[in-house]
């Protein structure tokens, strides 16, 4: 698989220096991703790919046994990891290959993309749920591990939070996290607010009827 426009992802004949593992890449630390920040989706592929032919070897060139098929293959998996960045994509991979003596599938790398939240820096659904319903006022003020907890809470209403069993309210936090989190997963920016004091702005709890209205409908919305 090659990066130029005017190449055919699926143009056999690639050059060995371009499936191979390069000695550099196999000795990166999980924790040195900073390296990787400027590759886009093709490199990630590749570099996947090579580290794949390197652990698996024997299941490697038995499962691509010509160049035709692993550039195909490639091809098709660059299209069903479109929606990950290429960090999260090498990060998975790397996570698979500690623990994992079979070559894994698209389906195993998808789970583990999803599952990649400590690379960048987003705690667990429970860790943020908790911090959420921990905060203290004024929220829009407070230390938070990561943005996108406060985003998560603030979808999902404090007063909600702050008012319902966890078995009503975590899964309603649980759906936007995930939704705020393959957000930036994606590498998309989170909107920055401004504290507003105080003063000028003061939360009002929902009516009983309101709110019982706003949880019915997020409940219908996720099929509980």
């Amino acid at each position: 698989m090659k990066k130029s426009s005017s190449a055919s992802l699926t143009d056999p004949g690639q050059n060995k220096a371009e499936q191979n593992l390069d000695s550099a890449a196999v000795n990166e630390s999980d924790s040195d991703y900073s390296k990787s920040a400027g590759m886009d989706r093709v490199d990630a592929i590749n570099q996947i790919f090579a580290e794949f032919e390197f652990a698996y070897h024997n299941q490697f060139h038995k499962a691509f046994a010509d160049p035709d098929s692993l550039v195909i293959a490639k091809k098709y998996w660059l299209s069903s990891l479109e929606n990950y960045s290429p960090q999260q994509i090498v990060h998975a991979a790397k996570h698979i290959i500690r623990s994992n003596d079979y070559l894994p599938s698209i389906a195993a790398i998808v789970t583990a993309c999803e599952s990649g939240l400590d690379l960048f820096g987003l705690p667990s659904a429970r860790q943020a749920y908790i911090e959420a319903c921990s905060a203290n006022s004024p929220r829009n003020q407070y230390p938070w591990s990561h943005q996108a907890v406060y985003r998560a809470g603030q979808a999902t209403g404090w007063f909600l939070l702050s008012s319902e069993p966890e078995s009503r309210s975590f899964p309603l936090f649980e759906y936007h996290y995930s939704l705020i989190c393959k957000k930036v997963m994606k590498g998309e920016k989170l909107d920055t607010e401004q504290p507003t004091p105080i003063t000028q702005k003061i939360e009002e709890p929902l009516e009983p009827e309101e709110l019982h209205r706003r949880i019915a409908k997020m409940r219908k919305e996720l099929g509980l």
